[in-house]
């Protein structure tokens, strides 16, 4: 979209794909006046109703409805904005759009109206990304931190933190010019102290943005084992449906089975895999190695083993093969015919949960280990992040310790400090779009839906 001129007009469906009552079209550009009435036959009153007939080039009607008109810069774009809302209906949504695009309108690209809301100064990038995570919110919990930085929470936080680094760079930069008086100058204006309580906030709010990522993307966790040790049951029970079907017959599952349950706000995708084992089955074969591909790409992976029998040499050949990064956590299922209670403890380079998938006994247990294991802890002030902001703030945070190793050294260099303060700025202004490369926005906008 980097060549696309801002006059542009621009429309799409707004929304979801699928028959519904009311169906809506937004259009955005400069001078949607004449536009409206070769539609309508009318001139709309700015953030008014109107009621119209929506023509077609013959003057035929293709649907009537309500006429919104948004002159800019008062719009979600920041230019002149149309919404048509007519009957939800996909073939006249489509003959709507067509009538749009026959009147000089270009179909909208992915995220382009957040793109030129964002352009125009009506949003920064964190709300801009905002809008696409409350849309995809998979939790009541995630939706209510998606319009906290919709509404410009995340960015205030970065910008309170921004304007104290401004203060203190300004200090430190003044300094430059007094060499023989610099330390000392600094020293009386707490500049140090400054220093300190940028990099608490920053920790601080990096604490509140890691809770965020969690609401927005979750934890991936993969159910591993032995054929018949439970994996199926297991998931079942955490989902609370049959989903999987369960025999005693080993193998029975050939394929990945995939739920999303949710655990204090926190989206948990449970991931039902082949038993792991050598086998002669051409399909079974097939199962367990996309077993292994789910496992490359998870956060945790539950083994589960027979509480019966313990960690097997077959366990504990799967067990090597697991990446050194993943989480990891020995369950030791079906203490219902063990004798055994439920409980947590830990083992070498992991921790153990005892339980029984099929009564459901020592399932809190789990629940509150992954939970852990996500980092979640509880909050009401988080806000929606993505891992581009974990990113951007992670740098910050080293440049802050680097600027605090240069103030702490026998012989400070001042002009050090100052860079990694400036860096440290500069980290953070790509959180709300204020130091960001043009073929990233290209890369954010183009994962939003159509008409947003």
């Amino acid at each position: 979209m980097s060549g696309v001129k801002p006059a542009d007009t621009i429309a799409a469906i707004a929304t979801a794909p699928g028959r519904g009552g009311v169906g809506v079209i937004r259009v955005s550009g400069s001078k949607l006046l004449p536009f409206a009435f070769a539609l309508t036959g009318k001139i709309p009153k700015p953030r008014y109703a109107t009621l119209a007939e929506f023509k077609a080039a013959d003057g035929s009607t293709v649907d009537s409805g309500i006429l919104l008109f948004f002159p800019n810069p008062q719009s979600f774009t920041g230019e002149d904005v149309l919404e048509l809302q007519g009957h939800g209906g996909p073939v006249v949504m489509q003959m709507l759009l067509s009538r749009c695009l026959d009147l000089g309108a270009r179909l909208a690209e992915p995220g382009e109206f957040s793109r030129r809301a964002f352009l125009n100064g009506k949003m920064d990038l964190a709300q801009a990304e905002a809008v696409a995570d409350l849309i995809d919110a998979a939790t009541s919990s995630a939706a209510r931190s998606a319009v906290r930085s919709l509404q410009g929470e995340f960015s205030r936080a970065i910008g309170q933190l921004n304007d104290e680094l401004i203060n203190l760079r300004m200090l430190v930069e003044a300094t430059l010019d007094f060499p023989e008086e610099d330390i000392d100058f600094l020293k009386a204006a707490n500049a140090f102290g400054r220093l300190e309580t940028l990099r608490l906030k920053l920790a601080e709010i990096f604490d509140r943005a890691g809770q965020g990522k969690l609401l927005q993307s979750g934890l991936h966790v993969v159910l591993a084992g032995q054929p018949n040790v439970g994996k199926s049951s297991l998931l079942n029970r955490l989902t609370g449906d049959d989903l999987a079907i369960v025999t005693p017959i080993a193998g029975t599952t050939r394929d990945a089975l995939r739920s999303t349950i949710q655990i204090e706000g926190i989206p948990l995708h449970i991931i039902d895999t082949a038993g792991l084992r050598e086998t002669e089955d051409e399909v079974e074969k097939i199962g367990i190695a996309r077993s292994w591909q789910e496992i490359e790409r998870a956060d945790a992976v539950l083994l589960l083993v027979d509480a019966r029998t313990g960690v097997t040499a077959a366990d504990k050949e799967i067990l090597s093969r697991l990446p050194e990064r993943l989480k990891r956590v020995t369950i030791y299922n079906k203490i219902d015919l063990s004798g055994a209670q439920a409980e947590r403890h830990d083992e070498p380079d992991t921790t153990a949960i005892s339980l029984s998938a099929r009564s459901g006994d020592g399932i809190d247990l789990l629940r509150q280990e992954l939970l852990r294991i996500a980092g979640w802890h509880q909050a009401e002030d988080v806000f929606i992040a993505r891992e581009r902001h974990l990113r951007a703030l992670s740098d910050a945070q080293e440049h802050i310790a680097a600027a605090r190793n240069v103030v702490e050294s026998t012989f400070p260099a001042l002009e050090l400090f100052a860079e990694e303060l400036r860096l440290t700025q500069q980290s953070l202004g790509q959180i709300t779009g204020e130091f960001t490369a043009d073929d990233l926005l290209g890369v954010i906008f183009s994962r939003f839906c159509i008409g947003k």
